[in-house]
C-alpha cells in the first residue's frame, strides 16, 4: 500500500499476534478436559508453551523498538492525506440513510471510479456529479471530506475519536500500575 512506510517491524508484530493465540488455542485443546493430577498427555503443553513465552518476549522486544524510533511529522501526515481514504465515509453515509452496505460499497467504488476517470478529487467533486450515480446523496454528503469529521465519528470503544483515544490510554495506564 502506498500510505505504509517500511512497515515490516509491525508488520511481523501482527504475524506474531497470529501465532500467539494459535499456540493458545493449541495449550487450551491439550489441557481441557484434562483431570486436575498429573497426566502423560500434559507433555504436549510444554513446547507451544516455551514457544509462546518466546513470541510474546520476542513481541515486546520489536513494539519497543518500533515505538523508541517512532517519529511523528504531522506535516508530511496532513500532505499524504488523500481524498480516497474518505471512501468508506461515503459508504457509511448512505448506510445512515438505510442503503444496504453491499450496495454501499458498490456505489462508493462507482464514486472512486468517477473521480479517477474525470481526474477530479472526490473532494472536489460537486453534488450533481454524487447524484449522477446515486440519487440518494444530498447536499449533506459534501460534509463526508473533512478528515477530522470521519476521524471523530468513529467514537465506539477502540475508535479513533478523540475522546475514545483518550479513554483508551486512561485504560492502559491504570493497566501499567
Amino acid at each position: 500500500m502506498p500510505q505504509k512506510k517500511n512497515s515490516d517491524s509491525l508488520e511481523l508484530l501482527r504475524g506474531k499476534t497470529g501465532r500467539a493465540f494459535g499456540q493458545m488455542a493449541g495449550l487450551t485443546m491439550t489441557i481441557k478436559g484434562l483431570p486436575s493430577t498429573y497426566n502423560k498427555d500434559l507433555q504436549e503443553s510444554v513446547e507451544p508453551m516455551l514457544d509462546h513465552v518466546k513470541t510474546v518476549s520476542d513481541s515486546i522486544r520489536i513494539a519497543t523498538g518500533v515505538l523508541s524510533t517512532l517519529a511523528v511529522n504531522p506535516d508530511k501526515m496532513r500532505a499524504s492525506l488523500d481524498p480516497f481514504m474518505l471512501a468508506t465515509d461515503l459508504a457509511d453515509y448512505l448506510v445512515r440513510k438505510g442503503v444496504p452496505f453491499r450496495e454501499t460499497h458498490h456505489i462508493s467504488g462507482q464514486c472512486v471510479a468517477f473521480s479517477e476517470k474525470s481526474k477530479t478529487p472526490m473532494d472536489q467533486m460537486k453534488l450533481a456529479d454524487f447524484q449522477a450515480i446515486d440519487s440518494r446523496f444530498g447536499q449533506d454528503i459534501l460534509d463526508c471530506f473533512s478528515y477530522e469529521t470521519s476521524v471523530e465519528f468513529h467514537s465506539a470503544a477502540g475508535g479513533t475519536a478523540k475522546k475514545s483515544v483518550e479513554e483508551q490510554i486512561k485504560v492502559m495506564k491504570s493497566i501499567l500500575k
